[in-house]
């Protein structure tokens, strides 16, 4: 039970901007056009704390069409820190969560090693690693990528569901189509085996998501991004399990600079690692 004069509510749009500033304050480093994405595609997918009408703590808990979910972006105010709020926060917003999806639905998240095992005794099991690595954007375009404008939308959205654990046509349409967003994807034989995506943040890029067949296309890919953004900050968030994308980030002279547990809620999910270079982002999966 919360103390008397606090509340849990949908988040406000002004509170949703206060998230934002706490979040680049931990060097966070959202883009720019993330929340306005999820918010459109999901309504309920921020939960704010309140005490009085003082917003004081918050988080996301996007919903996949009631197929699966992700929490993320899970912010106390530091006065607010150390008593117990931030606990009753998290577990109100997972049992939203969970009544927001059907039934044996997963939940996954990417939450800060240090507070993983106060998420492992709410019911989640750590599945793996996703560590970013950053640096200075440098690369050449290939011969063969293609601009995702350029793309038949279907056949992205088909690939797209191939590393994703439920389809997201509506998310990733308007992933994509963020302002400043830079996109290529491989096509062979008339099928995509590769697409990435570059979008703008508070500072430089993030790259996200990065799906290939192979270690040679997700270079491809990747190299093409990173000539577009030349010297600008750019990171992107790997599956430590997949040592190819590891290997490829170290190629462009990208170091590892923070992570977070990957971890999962509810029945097992098996990610195709091998093929994910880059998740879409710890916010949203």
């Amino acid at each position: 039970m919360l103390p008397k004069n606090f509340t849990f509510g949908i988040m406000q749009k002004n509170e949703a901007e206060i998230l934002n500033e706490w979040a680049i304050k931990e060097g966070w480093n959202p883009g720019l056009s993330d929340q306005q994405v999820a918010k459109h595609y999901d309504p309920e997918a921020f939960i704010a704390l309140r005490h009085h009408d003082e917003f004081i703590g918050g988080g996301s808990i996007i919903s996949y069409d009631g197929l699966y979910g992700f929490m993320g972006l899970f912010i106390m105010r530091s006065d607010y820190r150390g008593q117990g709020l931030g606990a009753q926060l998290w577990q109100y917003r997972r049992d939203k969560l969970l009544s927001r999806l059907q039934a044996n639905a997963v939940i996954g998240m990417d939450g800060v090693f240090n507070m993983a095992p106060f998420y492992a005794r709410g019911g989640f099991v750590l599945s793996h690693r996703d560590l970013r690595y950053e640096g200075i954007a440098h690369g050449n375009k290939a011969v063969d990528v293609i601009p995702l404008a350029k793309i038949n939308q279907a056949m992205l959205y088909a690939y797209d569901n191939k590393y994703f654990p439920v389809p997201r046509t509506e998310f990733i349409k308007s992933w994509i189509n963020q302002c400043g967003v830079l996109g290529y994807a491989i096509i062979n034989n008339n099928e995509m085996v590769g697409y990435g995506v570059a979008r703008p943040c508070y500072q430089g890029y993030k790259i996200g998501p990065l799906f290939a067949d192979s270690a040679e296309i997700a270079d491809k890919i990747l190299s093409s991004i990173l000539s577009e953004i030349p010297s600008e900050l750019v990171q992107i968030d790997i599956p430590e399990p997949n040592v190819n994308a590891i290997k490829l980030a170290q190629k462009y002279g990208l170091v590892e600079t923070f992570g977070c547990a990957r971890m999962y809620f509810g029945n097992n999910y098996s990610e195709p690692l091998r093929n994910i270079y880059s998740v879409t982002s710890y916010e949203f999966g």
